[in-house]
């Protein structure tokens, strides 16, 4: 029995991103447990629900909102560390042996930061975990089923954060995924800035998608007059 844990939403412009944590054996997962992208939605939501019903399986959740996502002392590498390590203090025991999917170009770096994050939380107020020894991969969602059993929970969990949104803007047609590649996020975006200003409170005004939403609006404007 060990920890996986991956995280989802790591690029969007809308909404949180959300890190999980599982801690199993692996052969008391689903069989077809994958990287989250490789699972249907309808599959992902089954094995989600089977996972947080199984109770030889713990699983935690931990999300980054977007005011965090947004502050201007942070990156999104530490950020996904810090959502890791979040999740992983949910589940984690002293002793245990934790996988992540690497969220850095160092596999190694980012290994030692999680375990740096999850046994001494920086700015954080909960609990650490006395010890933990860590692996990172990159693909570990692909290659490790208990750590693609956290990227299926996250997944779901980061689906479930952006369909609230959407439901929270019924005079919009779509929020779409929350991408910036999303033709329907963008629309979103553009049709928010004209109507109000200003981005929405979901959006990451950091992101160059709400600059270029605000920058486009000022010009209609400037066009109008």
């Amino acid at each position: 029995m060990y920890v996986g844990v991956d995280e989802a939403g790591k690029g969007p412009v809308l909404g949180p991103m959300v890190a999980a944590a599982v801690r199993a054996d692996p052969e008391s997962l689903p069989a077809d447990v994958d990287d989250s992208k490789r699972v249907a939605p309808d599959r992902r939501r089954e094995i989600a629900a089977a996972l947080r019903a199984a109770d030889a399986v713990d699983v935690a959740v931990a999300t980054v909102e977007t005011s965090e996502i947004d502050a201007p002392d942070t990156d999104m590498n530490t950020l996904t560390v810090r959502g890791q390590a979040r999740a992983v203090r949910g589940v984690a025991r002293a002793g245990d042996r934790v996988v992540a999917d690497a969220g850095d170009t160092s596999e190694a770096r980012f290994a030692r930061r999680l375990r740096g994050f999850v046994v001494d939380p920086e700015r954080e107020t909960v609990a650490p975990v006395a010890d933990v020894a860590v692996d990172a991969a990159h693909g570990a969602d692909e290659s490790d089923p208990v750590v693609g059993a956290a990227s299926i929970v996250a997944k779901v969990a980061r689906d479930a954060r952006v369909a609230a949104i959407d439901a929270s803007y019924p005079a919009y047609d779509r929020v779409g995924s929350g991408y910036p590649s999303d033709p329907t996020t963008r629309a979103f975006l553009a049709a928010y800035v004209a109507d109000h200003g200003d981005v929405p409170p979901h959006a990451r005004r950091s992101w160059s998608t709400c600059a270029d939403a605000l920058a486009a609006a000022e010009q209609s404007g400037l066009d109008e007059f």
